[in-house]
């Protein structure tokens, strides 16, 4: 990202901040500029994959879950005002969600669909597994079938994976954007994105 002079938001969970093996990575995440906020504390499940109004957490829950993640984010020297937005464990929420992070003072978010890139985190047995070749050509065509392109585009990346997938997305990052930039794309952070 560095090499392209892109700016990029991680969305990382409590357990992520707080683990001392990932700190250099996200000193040096803030340090480069990058917009850095909350996936809730322990990625719990909010709401029921079958009937998403069932939730499966109370209020409660969900405040102490998404207070403990911005407890960590804070500690890293990020003042609370500064952390505007929240992504959802799973990317899965339903209308309670959003209106508890809104009444946390909070926007939530998610990806713009379109591309297979949320499946990055798959591995070869699962039903919805995608080698990073079909996820990258999903990106490839979602640009060119597009009347805007990729503009405004929230593309969702795994930072890590299972280590049964080898075939790490992340690593085709970097052809990504060589390619994207050759269109005459620029990458900014959601911060960015959604003040202009």
């Amino acid at each position: 990202m560095q090499a392209h002079k892109a700016k990029g938001s991680f969305f990382l969970t409590g357990n992520f901040y707080r683990n001392p093996a990932f700190r250099n990575l996200i000193e040096k995440i803030k340090k480069q500029g990058h917009y850095l906020g909350p996936h809730s504390d322990k990625h719990l499940l909010y709401c029921d994959w079958n009937n998403r109004d069932s939730l499966l957490v109370t209020r409660k829950q969900f405040t102490g879950d998404l207070l403990a993640n911005l407890s960590e984010i804070e500690k890293f020297g990020i003042e609370r005002h500064s952390i505007k937005y929240f992504i959802p464990p799973y990317e899965w929420y339903n209308d309670s969600i959003a209106k508890w992070t809104k009444e946390i003072g909070m926007q939530l978010l998610n990806f713009s669909p379109g591309t297979k890139s949320t499946a990055d985190y798959t591995f070869p047995g699962l039903l919805n597994y995608r080698t990073s070749e079909e996820i990258y050509q999903s990106i490839i065509n979602k640009e060119k079938s597009d009347e805007h392109g990729l503009n405004g585009f929230i593309l969702l990346i795994h930072v890590g994976t299972d280590p049964k997938r080898t075939d790490k997305f992340y690593n085709r990052l970097n052809e990504l954007l060589e390619t994207l930039q050759g269109k005459g794309y620029s990458f900014t952070s959601l911060d960015d994105l959604l003040h202009k």
